[in-house]
Order: structure tokens, then sequence, then C-alpha cells
């Protein structure tokens, strides 16, 4: 298998981008690759992706050196296995609480003894047992984790969660969090800054990469100069959508 490259940037403490991808298409994430992204995260959370096409995903990426991240739906074993199973290069877990949710997201993505996670060398990742028998530590060291923060609860046991060994990334989700304020979509609004802020300090004083999603440049750099390193930037049909809009507002304007 190959070395996660991902996981090394943010050990560098590089800033790293990529956007969400919905489109099932695999010309669309090799497009990413080709662009300079440094991963993409194949989202299985609210696309309408399944694992095969998801598989496929990672496939395409592979091949232009993009590291695919899985978005899993909830905190699930089966999920978590399935998600790292097809080879990417990790995994996404949404709406973690608490330290005891952020342990399970270990134990579903870590092979013994590190984990639990349910072992057959017959997959993507386990190169379909040509790696032989040797791989699993190999797949507990290259497999990168990452888990929301999303919601007011979260952010309240944020210290207790970046204590939680083995996860590499915890990503702040504005959108969530502006809705768990009671305030959905105003993601710029000064309370959840600060409350994301207050976050990405204790992230990186825990030794932890800082992640979120900005909609545009502005905004990435926002965070960027906020410590953070893990930047999901944008969504490829959004991203598509904008691009259209001004190819028609250029010829008929």
């Amino acid at each position: 298998m190959r070395e996660n490259q991902l996981k090394r940037k943010l050990k560098r403490g590089e800033v790293v981008l990529g956007p969400f991808i919905n489109c099932a298409y695999p010309a669309f994430i090799e497009i990413c690759g080709h662009a300079g992204f440094d991963f993409a995260v194949i989202d299985m959370e609210h696309g309408a992706l399944n694992t095969l096409v998801a598989e496929d995903l990672c496939r395409a990426a592979d091949c232009v050196g993009l590291a695919p991240i899985v978005r899993i739906r909830k905190n699930d074993a089966p999920q978590i296995q399935r998600a790292l199973d097809i080879g990417s290069a990790g995994v996404q877990v949404p709406q973690i609480e608490t330290q005891s949710d952020a342990a399970d997201v270990v134990r579903g993505a870590k092979y013994s003894p590190l984990g639990s996670r349910g072992l057959s060398f017959y997959t993507r990742a386990g190169v379909y047992a040509a790696a032989g028998t040797q791989i699993t530590n190999q797949l507990n060291e290259e497999s990168l984790i990452i888990v929301h923060v999303e919601g007011i609860r979260g952010v309240e046991n944020i210290e207790e969660i970046v204590s939680v060994p083995h996860i590499d990334v915890i990503f702040l989700g504005p959108y969530d969090l502006s809705q768990s304020l009671g305030i959905p979509g105003q993601v710029q609004d000064s309370r959840v800054i600060e409350l994301m802020q207050k976050c990405v300090t204790t992230i990186r004083n825990a030794g932890k990469s800082a992640g979120t999603f900005a909609d545009n440049p502005e905004t990435a750099k926002q965070w960027i100069d906020a410590g953070v390193q893990y930047i999901t930037l944008g969504v490829d049909v959004g991203i598509f959508l904008r691009a259209c809009e001004a190819l028609v507002k250029a010829v008929r304007t």
C-alpha cells in the first residue's frame, strides 16, 4: 500500500485543501487532483453515493496522487470499516459529542491492539491478500481519522475529545454549529466564529490538526490564519454551479 502523504503533510504542519465530492463520475475527482488539491472528501453523509461508487472514486483519486477521504453517515463501526476497506486514505465521522464517541471511532478504525476493526485481507485496503498478514500495523499507521465537532455539546467537551489518542484531525462544522446555536446558516456570526476559534486553540494545544469547511477563498484564508490546517474548500456540485453561472453571466451581460 502507498504511504499516506496527506497524513505526513499534516504532521509537518502544512495546510491541505480538498473539496467535498458528491458526483459519482470519477473524472470529477480526477480533475481535482490535476487542479492541485491535496485530498477530496467522498461524501456518503449528505450525498447519494454508495460504497461501490466510493471505491471507484478512491481508485481515480489514487491515479492522480489525491488522498481520498470517505465521510460516512454516522459513528458506526461497520460504516467506518467499509470506508477504510475500500482503500481510502482515511475516514471522516460526523457528530462527535463526547470522549466516548471519539474513542468509538478509533476502535472502529484501527486493528488490534489499537482497536477492534474487523479483519479481512481480501479487500482493496488489504491489497486483496497480496500484501500478506503483516499489513495491519501498516494500515493502523497510515489510516487517517477525522472527527466532526459540530454542535454545542461537542464544543463543551472539546478538551476530552482531543485527549483521545490516534485521532488526527478535529473538524469543526460551521453550519451544524450555527444550527446548534439557533442561527442556522449564519456561519460568519461572531458567536460561531468565537466558539470555533476557541476550539482551534484547544485542538492545536493538544498536538492535533484542526479542520473546517470554507465556501470561498476568503473564508479559507481566514481560518488558515487562525491555525486551521485541513480545509475542505467547496463542494464539487457548487463549484460547477458557480463556474456555469459565471460563464452565462459573462456572455449575457
